[in-house]
């Protein structure tokens, strides 16, 4: 095994190189345990396509996870609910073929695992041979166990997600908090569970802080907020909520650290004013 592979692993930016791109090693499950036993939180973002892959793997993101988000954020449903194997595994491939240094999630889809833990396998055997996937991520507490210890049984890393999970949002009432009162001893229980049988990670979304902290001191495992408060080993976000790019209301837990839809619009009504106006193209873009 080389230097490289046993030095201690950072989450620093990656350092440019005389020729150019970064010079890092690609991020694996067992870095993100180490971060988290060394209390270094590390990141995620969603990316979907070439270019914001890139561009996140060289501001130094940790993980990306092509999310089965991509259905309201790439697709144009209202829900991730809709979205499907085959139109997931070409953005997953897309993503794997742009980064170097990050390592890539793959969200298995509303309908593609829960029927049985062979179900999952095949679908999870999809992602990481047509898509080249590192890992992938499955949702569901309980439940899942079988599913998440068949995947990794056979080889496959498993990111768990519990707390609200988008899929299941019919059968939770909607978009609401999960794990208040009485009910934080099962997100507790669901995670160490889902560490038991494997899992390497574990999301909690929309879940109090303080039960966020509980679970992340409970299990050896790290865990993933969004919407879970400070205290969770890594954060993750959806990249067009947290840059601007998506519009309208947004969930209390997003931060905006951009105006990226803002600066498209000034561009493209520049672009095209220019274009009416006569003064794109110029002389200096003819042949």
């Amino acid at each position: 095994m080389s230097a490289e592979e046993t030095a201690p692993y950072g989450t620093g930016p990656a350092k440019a190189t005389p020729g150019g791109g970064a010079s890092l090693k690609r991020v694996r499950t067992h870095h993100l345990r180490e971060m988290k036993q060394r209390s270094e939180k590390f990141t995620m973002l969603t990316a979907y396509e070439q270019y914001a892959a890139q561009t996140f793997d060289e501001a130094g993101i940790d993980v990306l996870l092509v999310g089965d988000s991509a259905s309201n954020n790439v697709f144009a449903n209202e829900t991730s609910l809709p979205v499907t194997v085959d139109e997931l595994i070409p953005l997953v491939r897309a993503v794997t073929r742009s980064v170097r240094r990050s390592l890539v999630v793959a969200d298995l889809p509303f309908g593609s695992y829960q029927a049985s833990p062979e179900q999952a396998y095949l679908t999870a055997v999809r992602f990481m041979k047509e898509a080249n996937a590192h890992a992938v991520k499955l949702e569901g507490g309980l439940p899942m166990v079988p599913q998440v210890r068949k995947l990794t049984e056979g080889g496959i890393p498993v990111m768990a997600h519990i707390g609200f999970t988008p899929q299941s949002e019919h059968n939770l009432g909607g978009y609401r908090v999960q794990g208040r009162g009485d009910a934080a001893a099962q997100v507790i229980e669901e995670a160490q569970a889902l560490e038991a049988a494997g899992a390497f990670a574990v999301v909690m979304e929309m879940v109090p802080g303080d039960v966020a902290a509980q679970v992340t001191k409970s299990v050896d495992i790290p865990t993933i907020g969004i919407g879970a408060g400070v205290d969770c080993d890594g954060q993750v976000l959806v990249w067009q909520d947290a840059f601007g790019l998506r519009t309208g209301r947004m969930a209390k837990f997003v931060k905006q650290y951009a105006d990226l839809h803002g600066e498209l619009l000034r561009a493209a009504q520049e672009y095209a004013a220019d274009v009416k106006g006569g003064t794109f193209p110029g002389p200096e873009h003819t042949f």
